[in-house]
């Protein structure tokens, strides 16, 4: 068959297969950034008016942008309704840059590590790669002026907020340090913001997009993490410049987003049951984040370092003795546990061996204990094996 150039470059996505393996009920699951199922709210339907079951505008549903518009003024985001493009989850806003924007070869920059996901869809596009190292918080800024001294990427891609994987946030002065850059050597960002309101300890920082001055911008979010991801209902907010050539090519991908979802998602953006709703989520997930903690204390002190997240769903583990963590899969899922190697939220997985993502959202708070101790056993074996 003659497929396209472009298939050669396509990859699997690993957290899915870990995910279908995961299925099976014997399994405990550290794996996917799924939220908890007692938390995901009951949806109602009175009221849906039978149009929405009509064909609807590419850009969205005029009160659901509004809306939107509304709650990232709120953030500080300088928009209106009309910059706002309502998305078949956020994962789209990826998808719709990575057309905008690169060709085979295009220079773009990421945090290292970063969003999977968003590696397999650049990379698809024939994207080259060009990362900056993270600290506890935020980029570190001498690596990321020289990185763009030296290229001109088409744009830089962050999740400054509780970044999935290693959950870091990064400071007020980071992010207006960050800002400065792209003004200064003019290079467009894509802030993902999934996790902003899955915070913990109480903890806010306004969006990168807020502070720029001249650099063009796209800043996206979802409903997937806080309400329900089944709805697969995401947006992005782009700055004047950007807009019009995204909504083409939003029109040209699925010509409009899920109105039904769309519809269930307006019941509750900017409501007080939906700011009740948070509190309850993030109390609900401290809880199972502090209970974590201690297991892992318990079970991987003497393996691993970590930095106790204060957001997000994800403890990033990095080994104390290096090894390649996607070995440990299979004797992992042979114990009925599955996990996420670290090494794919890299651009070149093979030179950064020895981290975890470990998701503590979703995990039986009653098959915890067991599951970590499971895994543990596994690292140990494979390092000992390693060693001999």
């Amino acid at each position: 068959m003659a497929f396209s150039e472009r298939v050669s470059r396509l990859k699997s996505s690993l957290i899915r297969e870990i995910l279908a393996a995961a299925q099976r009920p014997e399994v405990m699951s550290f794996a996917g950034g799924l939220p908890a199922e007692a938390m995901l709210p009951k949806v109602e339907w009175d009221g849906m008016p039978a149009s929405i079951s009509q064909y609807g505008m590419s850009e969205g549903e005029p009160q659901l942008r509004e809306l939107l518009a509304t709650e990232a003024r709120q953030l500080g985001v300088p928009c209106e309704a009309s910059q706002v493009l309502v998305l078949s989850g956020s994962q789209q806003a990826l998808d719709l840059a990575a057309k905008l924007y690169i060709d085979k070869g295009t220079e773009i920059m990421l945090e290292a590590p970063t969003y999977l996901a968003a590696l397999q869809i650049f990379q698809l596009f024939g994207a080259d790669c060009l990362t900056f190292q993270l600290q506890a918080d935020g980029p570190d800024l001498a690596d990321l002026r020289a990185r763009l001294e030296k290229h001109k990427p088409a744009f830089i891609y962050l999740i400054p907020t509780f970044q999935n994987p290693s959950a870091v946030r990064y400071s007020e002065a980071k992010r207006d340090a960050v800002a400065a850059l792209l003004d200064e050597f003019g290079v467009t960002l894509i802030e993902d913001e999934p996790y902003r309101e899955l915070t913990f300890d109480g903890g806010s920082a306004t969006p990168i997009v807020k502070r720029l001055k001249k650099a063009s911008w796209i800043y996206t979010g979802t409903v997937s993490k806080t309400l329900l991801p089944g709805l697969r209902v995401g947006y992005l907010i782009a700055s004047p410049d950007l807009f019009p050539h995204l909504l083409r090519l939003k029109q040209s991908a699925d010509l409009h987003t899920n109105r039904i979802g769309q519809w269930q998602a307006q019941q509750w953006i900017g409501t007080e049951k939906f700011r009740n709703h948070l509190t309850e989520l993030r109390d609900f997930y401290r809880v199972r984040r502090d209970a974590f903690q201690l297991a892992l204390e318990k079970h991987f002190g003497d393996l691993a370092d970590w930095q106790v997240p204060q957001g997000g769903l994800f403890f990033w583990l990095t080994l104390k003795q290096p090894l390649d963590t996607r070995t440990l899969l299979k004797p992992a899922l042979e114990q009925n546990v599955a996990f996420m190697p670290g090494e794919p939220f890299f651009a070149e997985p093979d030179q950064n061996p020895g981290s975890l993502r470990l998701n503590f959202s979703h995990i039986d708070p009653a098959r915890l204990d067991e599951g970590l101790k499971r895994l543990a056993a596994v690292v140990r074996q494979a390092q000992a094996a390693e060693a001999a």
